[in-house]
């Protein structure tokens, strides 16, 4: 039977830092599998989480629980046909966990899969920002929690802390919370118990309506990158995807990313140095060198703001070395 851990977080919560942790801990001779669901088309966790040892089904453009649940349907049948010993799911920061919960509590699948702790991964900084405090989804995240995972906790201030303590104390029904950075939290806690819970119906969650971006520039008539746009629930996303063969100027790349006015960006980008994994989320702005990188660049922003994509592209298309 495979035991299961629904991890999730609203964007910028940390995730699939978490998640890459977890995979590096991976017992010796277990078989784990992740199933990984973003907003946007682009798909940037599934590189992020290819070649780490578990078996990855990824699921672009929208939420795992619109669309009736098709798509998360088919991933997760796929997944459990090679009964893996743990099955990790991490839907994405703009997604409700009640559909998706009670899928997994189905009668269909009880023969199948063991339901563990859900993880509910929080920026202390977050509560600061009235917009996420009041968005439906971040709220009922937190209230499908067995856990709240406080995570990035080198990033907070002394107010930041407060917040937070104040926070726990109202929390209703109280629920352990475990303070980390960088997703590092022991193994134990996946192996948790998981307290079915009645929770809210999503009242403004609406599927997203993904739109293909045709932009792209050919050379010897083979396309070297293409443009994706989706939007719902209040955010847009853009993304583009390069080949292999170019190549960004790093410090361009940055500079760029600081200067786009947008709620979260996440990216993969091939360098002259080597590929580069970008994260911001408002003007917190993390990047490093990947030392198994994809084998493309792929970069994608979300916004709650009408955006001018046309000219971030504009601006995007500069980086490139010639």
């Amino acid at each position: 039977m495979t035991r299961v851990n629904l991890i999730t977080g609203f964007l910028g919560s940390g995730k699939t830092t978490l998640l890459c942790h977890l995979l590096a801990a991976r017992p010796a001779g277990e078989k784990w599998a992740v199933l990984v669901n973003e907003f946007g088309e682009i798909g940037i966790d599934g590189a992020l989480l290819a070649d780490r040892g578990a078996t990855l089904k990824e699921i672009p453009g929208g939420c795992l629980c619109c669309v009736n649940g098709l798509p998360m349907q088919v991933g997760l049948n796929m997944l459990l046909k090679s009964k893996p010993d743990r099955l990790l799911i991490e839907p994405t920061g703009l997604g409700h966990p009640r559909q998706v919960l009670e899928m997994l509590s189905a009668p269909v699948y009880q023969a199948w899969l063991q339901l563990k702790a859900t993880l509910t991964l929080l920026d202390a900084r977050q509560l600061a920002d009235s917009r996420i405090v009041a968005n439906e989804n971040f709220r009922d995240q937190l209230a499908a929690a067995d856990i709240i995972i406080a995570n990035k906790r080198d990033c907070w201030d002394e107010t930041d802390r407060q917040r937070l303590a104040d926070w726990q104390q109202q929390m209703q029904p109280p629920r352990p919370l475990i303070e980390t950075e960088f997703g590092q939290i022991p193994l134990s806690v996946l192996d948790m118990h998981f307290q079915p819970r009645e929770l809210p119906v999503p009242h403004h969650h609406h599927p997203a309506n993904p739109t293909s971006g045709l932009a792209a520039l050919r050379l010897d008539g083979e396309a070297r990158w293409r443009r994706a746009l989706n939007h719902g629930q209040g955010y847009s996303a853009c993304g583009w995807l390069f080949d292999a063969d170019t190549l960004f100027d790093s410090n361009a790349l940055l500079e760029w990313v600081r200067q786009a006015q947008v709620d979260r960006i996440k990216g993969v980008m091939r360098t002259a140095e080597g590929t580069m994994r970008i994260n911001c989320q408002a003007k917190d702005l993390q990047s490093e060198t990947l030392i198994s990188p994809p084998p493309d660049s792929r970069i994608e922003l979300i916004h709650s703001q009408q955006t001018d994509w046309n000219r971030l592209q504009s601006a995007l298309l500069k980086c490139r070395l010639r």
